[in-house]
């Protein structure tokens, strides 16, 4: 490969507790010693998942400094520093590696989007500007915009661009971006539907949602997965679908938060335009949950 992975394996798309105040960094950091405790192998923050599009500048690097600091070595630290705005990435991307981020993951521009170029030229903008290794975060469903196999591949020489979050949901364009970078970027899945299968093609694990509320659940997949176990993950795979599927019922994190908040770990608290879970999906999670023994 060349390079080192950083990390193998499930990182969690961390929640940011909040409430009305701003962010509860007890919680917070109560969180990230459950999820280290609990076997994960890195912490993903202040990314879709973290509210980090409406975090205030502020909260957003105390929220990256904090979880350096309590992480304290344990599992590598990937900073979300995306914008729609490169200065702003920039100049976020150029705090995370000060403070002591291990790695960056960066979300293609939303809204004023751009072209296939503008993205190249963004991402190797802050691949520059970076100290540390960069993830590139593909996910047309919110942005509007698709990192096609062909960009990856111009971008893969980068040598501060390590990795690929796909959750472009298409496995045929996975496939053929496996196939043009082979070796040079590691892919992660980026939807917990599709762990298993692109593992199948290469990629070492996943920037998971799921691992919010089930961490050692969520590693175990990978951890089959890695011993040779394929049967054995995918049935994992299989078994928690319906898991997966309520806790992207409504816009993630809508579903997480309520799922963190039941088992006791945050309020059920989303900064708006983010609301908290209506009741008929609520009740399903809930109950798809008790049988998962995550709640009484």
């Amino acid at each position: 490969m060349g390079h080192q992975p950083i990390f193998k394996g499930i990182a969690t798309a961390l929640i940011t507790p909040m409430d009305e105040n701003g962010i509860d960094f007890d919680k917070f950091g109560e969180i990230i010693d459950w999820q280290i405790e609990s076997g994960i192998d890195a912490l993903a923050v202040t990314g879709t998942t973290g509210e980090g599009s409406t975090l205030t500048d502020e909260e957003h690097r105390s929220a990256i400094e904090f979880s350096v600091k309590r992480a304290a070595g344990r599992v590598p630290i990937i900073a979300g520093t995306g914008s729609n705005d490169t200065a702003y990435a920039r100049d976020l991307t150029r705090f995370a590696c000060e403070e002591g981020a291990d790695a960056m993951i960066i979300v293609t521009p939303y809204y004023n989007k751009t072209t296939q170029r503008g993205l190249i030229r963004m991402f190797e903008t802050l691949a520059d500007a970076s100290t540390k290794p960069i993830i590139l975060y593909n996910v047309p469903s919110r942005t509007g915009i698709n990192i096609e196999p062909t960009t990856f591949a111009a971008l893969a020489d980068h040598p501060n661009i390590a990795a690929i979050k796909e959750a472009n949901s298409n496995i045929s364009k996975i496939v053929e971006t496996a196939a043009l970078v082979k070796g040079k970027l590691d892919i992660y899945s980026g939807n917990d539907d599709q762990i298993v299968p692109i593992m199948a093609l290469g990629g070492i694990g996943c920037i998971s949602v799921l691992s919010n509320i089930m961490p050692s659940q969520t590693h175990e997949i990978c951890a089959r997965f890695f011993a040779g176990d394929i049967a054995g993950a995918a049935e994992l795979q299989l078994r928690y679908l319906p898991l997966i599927n309520a806790l992207f019922s409504e816009v993630n994190p809508i579903p997480v938060k309520a799922a963190m908040a039941a088992m006791g770990r945050c309020k059920d608290y989303l900064r708006p335009p983010l609301i908290e879970m209506s009741e008929g999906p609520r009740n399903v999670l809930y109950s798809l949950m008790r049988e998962q023994g995550l709640i009484d």
